[in-house]
């Protein structure tokens, strides 16, 4: 390399991020990025190492493929890898998952994530909606003592959607029906004082009675302390399953009343908006997906590639009550 060439490149070492430090640390120990991911995969699922067909665990090494070690079952004789069955099988460069997962840490958009890996969008969204398909599931078991729950609207979006069931609209455009109609979908937050937080895609149009019964019974405490605006369908549904509540009259300016009010909750639903913003327009079918990732970002659960790529594959940490 030339001395000019040896000095440009010196000089970009200031813009690298702590996970490409670290590859390049690795590349001039020998060490592929690749290997530390195949190591860390492996490491996952080696405790829980069964056969994917039978669920039979007596198997033995059968080889190598795709740099990941082959197992073969000695019940029924199927071979499978340590991504067999997972949301990661099939996907290829390896080497990149925990930069991925460092883009997703960081909320980077399709296109700025492809730009910084050297790979196409459509492999970073692709790889998006794999990482986060079981990453998304680690919630609270349930919420106790004092719980908000309120409910926002997002306009419904077909994005992507080869047949659609209305006429196209611009990216960002309102509602043409005034008031909460079947063009908005309803997403149902309830969060309690620990901050463990729960929401529900609940579908088209106005929340339902029944869709608090569906949502909220299996996972509030039967003697926990519901509060929520004055909406109708929180009074019945408190009143039919028997639990406490406590309604905030947000349209008469009141917003405490006591220990009484859905601050915490509405500040979520800003925190939510704002973050959903420069994603201009989510799909629905995808909502369940993004809702997981900010509850990711929000519960700070998960802060490093490391600990996200394990939770891709169902390893998530260890849920501590505060």
């Amino acid at each position: 390399m030339r001395p000019a060439e040896w000095i440009t490149l010196i000089a970009q070492f200031a813009q690298l991020s702590q996970r490409q430090r670290q590859a390049g640390i690795a590349l001039l120990r020998g060490n592929s990025p690749q290997d530390a991911t195949v190591a860390l995969l492996e490491s996952v699922a080696q405790p829980r190492l069964a056969c994917p067909a039978c669920h039979s665990d007596q198997l033995h090494r059968h080889g190598h493929a795709h740099g990941l070690q082959r197992y073969r079952c000695m019940s029924c004789g199927r071979t499978f890898n340590a991504l067999t069955g997972t949301p990661l099988a099939r996907l290829r460069h390896k080497a990149l998952w925990l930069d991925y997962a460092d883009c997703l840490l960081a909320s980077d958009s399709v296109r700025k994530a492809a730009l910084q890996l050297g790979v196409h969008r459509n492999t970073t969204f692709r790889w998006r909606h794999r990482f986060l398909s079981l990453a998304k599931t680690d919630r609270p078991h349930g919420l106790h003592g004092i719980a908000e729950a309120d409910e926002l609207y997002l306009l419904e979006s077909e994005k992507g959607s080869r047949n659609m069931t209305r006429p196209a609209r611009r990216r960002g455009d309102h509602a043409y029906k005034r008031g909460i109609s079947n063009e908005q979908v309803c997403i149902l937050v309830a969060r309690d004082r620990t901050g463990q937080t729960l929401d529900f895609v609940t579908g088209k149009g106005a929340l339902t009675k029944a869709q608090l019964h569906h949502c909220l019974l299996p996972v509030i405490d039967k003697d926990v302390l519901l509060v929520t605006d004055g909406h109708a369908a929180y009074r019945a549904f408190a009143r039919e399953a028997g639990i406490s509540h406590q309604a905030v009259n947000l349209r008469a300016g009141i917003r405490v009343q006591g220990a009484a009010h859905v601050q915490n909750v509405n500040a979520y639903h800003s925190r939510l908006r704002q973050w959903l913003g420069p994603f201009h327009g989510v799909a629905t079918r995808y909502l369940p997906n993004y809702l997981g990732w900010r509850w990711i970002l929000d519960a700070r659960r998960i802060r490093s590639p490391e600990t996200l790529l394990k939770a891709t594959l169902g390893a998530f940490p260890h849920l501590t009550v505060t």
